[in-house]
């Protein structure tokens, strides 16, 4: 019984990513997406797009890192990724946050959570180079479906979104390819300004 009111405890603790707002909007929408929403987006979109990645990759690992990834933001709050006024390298309180959210668990399952979200911020293992390729490109969707949204609003320019992004192609040479022919096209009909 320890053993499960302990990962009952975690799934109390983990309901507070439902609070967390990201910056990015929801597909042609102004509601804001919580942390718990852009969770479950990324894996619904590793299962669809897995056959897309540039090496073979094992699919449970990556819907795990992209279901633990943003988890620590609980703690850390989330920084949008196209923020001047703050560090993105907050590492160390993530990290701390890691240990203290996954340290609800059993050993066993604390242990495996802190590997596979470290594995993830590292980004060099093919399953963390798909993940982190498919949560760079799902908000890029939401914002060209509402013309240019957090580029637009943020007034983000086009050199700044592409850096921020270019590692989609880390991940998938083909999720990349489409990532800029979208943009451009995007640019070229005027649907937004970068």
């Amino acid at each position: 019984m320890e053993r499960l009111r302990k990962q009952i405890e975690f799934i109390h603790e983990i309901d507070k990513l439902k609070y967390i707002q990201r910056k990015t909007k929801l597909f042609r929408s102004n509601r804001h997406e919580n942390d718990a929403e852009h969770s479950w987006h990324l894996a619904m979109m590793v299962m669809v797009l897995t056959e897309h990645s540039n090496a073979p990759i094992d699919i449970l690992k990556v819907l795990k890192m992209v279901l633990l990834h943003d988890i620590v933001e609980i703690d850390a709050g989330d920084t949008f990724l196209y923020d001047t006024s703050k560090s993105h390298d907050n590492w160390n309180e993530e990290f701390a946050a890691a240990e203290r959210i996954f340290g609800l668990l059993p050993n066993d399952q604390e242990e495996e959570c802190i590997a596979v979200w470290k594995e993830f911020e590292a980004g060099e293992s093919n399953e963390a180079k798909f993940a982190k390729a498919i949560d760079r490109l799902q908000p890029v969707l939401q914002n060209l479906s509402n013309g240019g949204g957090t580029w637009t609003e943020f007034s983000v320019k086009f050199e700044t979104v592409i850096k921020k992004i270019n590692g989609i192609q880390k991940g998938s040479n083909t999720l990349w390819d489409y990532t800029e022919e979208m943009i451009d096209q995007g640019l070229r009909n005027g649907d937004f300004k970068l």
